[in-house]
């Protein structure tokens, strides 16, 4: 009952954000789509580097401790992270600076990373914690909601349709998010802030997290490189359309998190550290099915809409380039299917593949866009995309029945005592 009461609000705020999407597209020239879309991808990128993705060395180990003593873990990673934004701060003007995004964002910029930032990190934290429902909840408040707000003034008074207040409502909801989210945290008990900075914890995490910090930019990458390449081969208006074509095919993601990836890997990782096998293929035999289901749901409803909601935006650029969607289509599931193994590796630390796949992905992406854009044009971008994820998912796929030790790879009935 939880996982399709989480659907149901993932799906009610991916819903709100097709609506303002949409009314982007309709009310907003393709260009500020464009924008819009170069700003939220250069956000979604950079708050995973000044996260560190320290939260795959400090999941795995709050998993293992009392909650009574998890403030001083989580005292110690907001020093880190404070201090990586400091060091990072240049590195992102360089953004600004070679002329990608125009310094009238700037402001926007800061503001959006850092309550994103705080957002991801308390989200996961609840996650951690066995509340699923109220992390997508909070969610919803601080994603859903003012997109819903935005949305409906945009159709009742043409002054609201501008980048600007769509930044403001955006601004607002996120800061909305980070109240609700901390107010629930504050009600669970967790202890231990008056702990020291514990500096030889964080050394170990960042011993951890930096290698897997490289695999998930190579990853991310594939989601915000995408953007800045297809508009240096074709324009900013036509990039209005890939932005558009783009987010709708990754709300698969957004539908597989809530409603699968979140309920199933915490399982996987302590089936794999209990030492049971039944469990864990269990849990693995789950995510797969769960993950090709909904996957296959959702391509169904994407291409029986896409034409019709097109020709509501009415502006033929979207319907003229409108070849783009299936190949983002594909691209995302076959990037969602990437996951059941990716789970799987990371139950059990199997760290360095993840980071080879997602860094040699992102080669093959780089190299097949750069040998295709001659021929292909723009069209080059999402094929070697695709691409990238059809690698990924073989080299997961490979390793993990190359690693796992073999009753926990087994997908026949396996006895306990088989464990070694």
């Amino acid at each position: 009952m939880l996982p399709l009461i989480n659907i149901f609000l993932r799906a009610s705020t991916l819903l709100a954000k097709f609506l303002l999407v949409f009314l982007l597209a309709r009310f907003l020239t393709p260009g500020e789509v464009g924008i819009y879309g170069l700003l939220a991808a250069t956000v979604g990128y950079a708050l995973y580097a000044v996260g560190l993705d320290f939260y795959a060395y400090s999941t795995r180990e709050l998993l293992t401790r009392e909650r009574t003593g998890w403030g001083g873990y989580l005292k110690s990673q907001a020093v880190l992270c404070v201090l990586l934004y400091g060091g990072l701060a240049p590195v992102a003007l360089v953004v600004f600076a070679a002329g990608w995004l125009p310094w009238v964002l700037l402001p926007w910029f800061v503001c959006l990373l850092v309550l994103e930032h705080l957002n991801q990190e308390l989200m996961r934290l609840l996650i951690t914690c066995g509340y699923q429902l109220i992390a997508t909840l909070s969610l919803f408040l601080r994603s859903g909601l003012w997109a819903i707000v935005v949305a409906l003034m945009m159709m009742l008074d043409p002054a609201w349709r501008t980048l600007e207040h769509v930044l403001q409502a955006w601004v607002a909801g996120s800061a909305f998010g980070v109240v609700a989210a901390v107010w629930q945290l504050s009600r669970l008990g967790i202890g231990g802030w008056h702990a020291s900075v514990d500096w030889p914890w964080l050394r170990r995490g960042i011993a951890v997290a930096a290698p897997m910090l490289v695999a998930t930019l190579s990853l991310r990458a594939l989601f915000t490189l995408d953007r800045y390449w297809f508009q240096a081969l074709v324009d900013l208006d036509t990039l209005g359309a890939y932005v558009l074509f783009a987010s709708i095919s990754t709300a698969l993601v957004a539908f597989l998190d809530a409603g699968v990836f979140a309920f199933s890997y915490p399982a996987l990782i302590k089936a794999y550290h209990a030492h049971d096998p039944v469990a864990f293929v269990a849990q693995l035999k789950k995510l797969f099915s769960h993950t090709v289901l909904l996957s296959l749901g959702f391509v169904l409803c994407a291409l029986a809409l896409i034409y019709p909601l097109l020709s509501w935006l009415d502006k033929p650029l979207y319907v003229e380039h409108g070849s783009l969607f299936p190949w983002l289509l594909a691209g995302t599931c076959i990037y969602g299917l990437g996951m059941v193994p990716h789970y799987a590796l990371y139950a059990q630390s199997l760290d360095k593949p993840i980071i080879q796949s997602h860094v040699l992905g992102l080669a093959v992406f780089v190299i097949l866009g750069a040998s295709l854009s001659p021929w292909l044009g723009g069209l080059a971008v999402p094929v070697g995309v695709c691409c990238a994820f059809v690698f990924i998912l073989c080299w997961k796929v490979w390793s993990f029945l190359r690693l796992t030790p073999a009753p926990f790879r087994s997908f026949r009935p396996v006895d306990r005592q088989d464990v070694i």
